[in-house]
């Protein structure tokens, strides 16, 4: 019924109708094919033009260094608000106070609390003091008493040796009076025999028994001698043990003193040191009545207010800005990105409210973007499941503006791959991520 598989008719005959031969004498179509053809042919040759691969990242500036970043100042003791120097806003240097709070402990009441413990510490030296006197001076009556004893051992050696040269004199008398007793005894005995022949008188024979008997007198009052001279040096010796058990018990006696002084200046000095402790902390604890300002910067926010309002320890009062610190961004890149990031890669980086005009694959061809560096990349996720970049400026390039304030947000690109425009939308297509990326390290020879 078309007549499709035939010649069909109906073409043959299209001409004649005036409209088509309008259509056909337009020239609109042929302007119209043309910039077809034109933004093709330069739709083909932009996908081969090169593209700079990225990761994008949001986040917010901050400082570069911890002890400039915003911080809250705590109260360290327990206290009663009672003034305020301060209101927010005001700018403060390093040292200024900011409120002023009273004690609410009972431990602390005592307005002379520091006089007092002072005066118990120097009492606790002076105690410690007399100990010590008291332990030199035992010290020196023991060596006076050790002294006294080598005296009177020396003392008690020299009746000892008195003795044994006594108990050999008597000895040689007892030999001597002996002698005598045989000469005695055989004179007296020659006078009887001489007698008995006539030779000799009867007076003569009772002189030499009288001789004999005084002889033999001699010899038991020399062995009482000898006897006596022996217990002497007995009892000499017996002395020298009796002195040294007694200089050993007056020895003894003071050495324990001087343990027990000793105990006593050693308990004082641990007493001394804790009274110490406790006044050095009574006074440190008077100081921290006024709360000051760590450093200089401006009062952000009281956290605390009014006057007579009970805080703990620890308690929040201001939050305080650094007035001078080191501008930096943190930035946060998700999870299959991070192999891509390393320490000292460049960045671009534009803020809000700052205006920008950005082409995300051709970095040099936008404006308002700012260059960084990639200083520190956290290890561990973070809470909103990225992880955390910090990025400070780049030196070689502009500086940032000083118009950014703390805290005010920011979008980065971290700059990798240039590749085709063609493979980038391949790419993206397919979901594959950016081509694994390691930064250039410059090589450098070793000197000879």
């Amino acid at each position: 019924m078309l007549n499709i598989s035939e010649k069909n008719p109906i073409t043959e005959n299209i001409d004649k109708y005036t409209s088509v031969k309008n259509l056909k004498n337009r020239p609109h179509y042929k302007i119209l094919n043309k910039i077809i053809l034109y933004v093709s042919l330069f739709g083909i040759v932009i996908l081969f033009l090169p593209w700079t691969q990225n990761i994008s990242g949001s986040g917010a500036v901050t400082a570069l260094k911890p002890n400039q970043r915003p911080q809250t100042i705590h109260s360290a003791i327990a206290g009663r608000i009672e003034k305020w120097y301060v209101q927010e806003g005001d700018y403060v240097k390093k040292g200024d106070t900011i409120v002023f709070i009273s004690e609410v402990k009972e431990d602390y009441f005592d307005p002379n609390l520091i006089a007092n413990t002072k005066s118990q510490v120097d009492a606790k030296k002076m105690a410690s003091k007399s100990y010590g006197s008291k332990v030199n001076t035992l010290s020196e009556q023991i060596n006076a008493i050790e002294n006294e004893k080598v005296l009177k051992q020396q003392q008690a050696q020299n009746k000892i040796r008195q003795s044994i040269l006594k108990v050999k004199s008597d000895s040689m008398d007892l030999v001597a009076v002996k002698t005598q007793l045989k000469i005695a005894t055989t004179q007296y005995n020659r006078s009887i025999t001489l007698n008995k022949e006539g030779l000799k008188p009867l007076t003569d024979v009772e002189e030499k028994r009288l001789k004999l008997q005084e002889v033999e007198a001699k010899i038991i009052t020399q062995e009482n001698k000898i006897l006596t001279s022996k217990n002497e040096l007995i009892n000499t010796k017996v002395e020298v043990n009796r002195i040294n058990a007694e200089y050993a018990e007056k020895s003894s006696k003071a050495q324990s003193d001087q343990y027990t002084a000793l105990s006593s200046q050693y308990d004082t000095d641990a007493q001394v040191n804790k009274l110490q402790n406790q006044y050095v902390n009574y006074q440190i604890r008077n100081g921290m009545y006024f709360i000051k300002a760590p450093q200089d910067g401006f009062i952000n926010r009281t956290l605390q207010s009014g006057i007579g309002e009970t805080i703990k320890e620890g308690t929040q009062m201001v939050s305080i800005m650094p007035s001078q610190y080191d501008i930096a961004v943190e930035t946060y890149v998700m999870p299959n990105d991070l192999p891509l990031i390393h320490k000292g890669e460049k960045v671009r980086i534009w803020f809000d409210g700052w205006p920008t005009v950005v082409f995300s694959g051709w970095p040099k061809m936008s404006y308002g973007t700012f260059g960084g560096k990639i200083v520190a990349i956290e290890k561990f996720i973070s809470s909103n499941g990225k992880f955390r970049v910090l990025i400070a400026p780049d030196k070689n390039e502009d500086s940032w503006p000083k118009q950014i304030s703390m805290g005010s947000g920011a979008q980065t690109l971290a700059l990798l791959e240039n590749v085709p425009i063609w493979y980038e939308l391949w790419r993206t297509l397919n979901g594959f991520p950016p081509n694994y990326y390691l930064p250039k390290v410059e090589q450098t020879k070793e000197k000879k």
